[in-house]
């Protein structure tokens, strides 16, 4: 098998760890003439590179993708506390992830449950083997948009804005997927704002009203900001979840030895999950933007020199993981780096882990886990999500 011919191209590449481990080895930061951008790939560059106080998270001269400008999309980026890079962020940053450190563990599993079923019995991947893939989609929205208060019946709706305007936000989206994704943000936006008004008269208790409590706190009352970082939530949770739970899936096809452990040892598939996130991770890369030029993981960089963060090749680092090319449900003291790190690690694993965890016990309690690997795995067209499609 060839190797892939660079990091975005390996994202959906059938097998890029060997690549990634190369690039470790021989290449921790280099300059990609082709792609014209840097790539940090060991553990140690990218623990600097996302650490650095002079990477941004987008370019300082377009803090707003252009192609968003005057949409309902561009008012949810520019007020996400994890796109941005304002002297408030710490702060909003602190209170977003204070939202999440409140939410009760057990009720998310038991929202997680109940979903899980819920979707696999009108979804019927047994017999529509496709809609496993609609399952890791619709799961996390479902799940935490129940968590945020809202509407019971606006949820499936809500499904398929999101979906939309994710695809918008994405490294090369087209024309007309932005032009969707502009109209799905505003009907995301009147949702959410109506529901924290119904919510907030009503007194009654969500991750919403959570969510605005923290960031009034924090000095970010503003209702635009409440509802951007709310959505944000289902953001996040989106691609990444529903890759986890399709790379979860393939590891238990293709390791008989761990699906035994799984239905044999209670806690098993969390540490299953644990060990996915950093042997075939969801989100395979994440970008920073040099605001400032200066040293960079040992290298002299330029004002809007741009940095491709290989999370994944991270994952594989010797240094950070021993035997990284071994599934190993007994590692100790893992490092995953599939969360980032720094100022804009990502605060969601544990929600993330409880509703891939909620699925996959689903779907083996009802026996409808794909075994079969004899066809080629197909991923779905991403610059930075790993996430194969049944």
């Amino acid at each position: 098998m060839t190797q892939p011919v660079n990091p975005i191209v390996a994202v959906t590449h059938p097998n890029p760890y060997p690549y990634y481990a190369t690039l470790v080895a021989e290449k921790p930061v280099y300059y990609d003439t082709e792609l014209g951008m840097w790539v940090a790939s060991s553990a140690a560059a990218v623990t600097a590179v996302l650490t650095s106080n002079i990477c941004g998270v987008r370019p300082t001269n377009e803090p707003i993708p252009k192609a968003l400008l005057g949409s309902p999309a561009a008012i949810i980026f520019q007020q996400l506390v994890r796109m941005n890079d304002q002297p408030l962020h710490c702060p909003l940053k602190q209170a977003v992830s204070g939202a999440l450190t409140a939410l009760d563990n057990e009720l998310v599993a038991k929202v997680a449950k109940q979903r899980a079923e819920l979707l696999l019995a009108s979804l019927e991947p047994s017999d529509f083997p496709h809609n496993l893939t609609e399952l890791a989609f619709q799961l996390p929205v479902y799940v935490i948009g129940s968590l945020l208060g809202l509407q019971e019946d606006s949820l499936a709706q809500v499904v398929l804005w999101l979906g939309d305007f994710v695809g918008c936000l994405a490294p090369g989206s087209s024309t007309e997927q932005v032009e969707r994704g502009k109209i799905a943000a505003g009907h995301l936006i009147n949702t959410f704002r109506t529901s924290l008004v119904e919510q907030t008269t009503g007194q009654t208790e969500s991750l919403l009203l959570s969510l605005t409590q923290e960031l009034k706190r924090a000095g970010g009352e503003n209702a635009d900001i409440i509802v951007a970082n709310g959505i944000g939530f289902l953001v996040q949770a989106y691609e990444a979840t529903a890759a986890l739970i399709s790379n979860t899936l393939l590891a238990l096809a293709a390791h008989p030895n761990i699906r035994e452990a799984v239905t044999a040892v209670p806690g098993t598939l969390r540490q299953v999950l644990l060990e996915v996130l950093r042997y075939d991770p969801p989100v395979q890369n994440t970008r920073r933007f040099l605001a400032k030029a200066g040293m960079v993981a040992g290298q002299a960089m330029e004002v809007g020199d741009v940095i491709l963060v290989l999370l994944a090749a991270a994952n594989l680092n010797p240094a950070a993981n021993p035997n990284p090319e071994n599934f190993d449900l007994l590692r100790t003291n893992r490092r995953i780096f599939s969360f980032g790190a720094g100022p804009h690690a990502c605060p969601g694993e544990a929600l993330t882990l409880e509703i891939a965890m909620a699925a996959i016990e689903e779907l083996l309690r009802l026996d409808i886990v794909p075994w079969n690997l004899s066809k080629p795995v197909n991923y779905r067209p991403s610059a930075n999500v790993r996430l194969p499609l049944w």
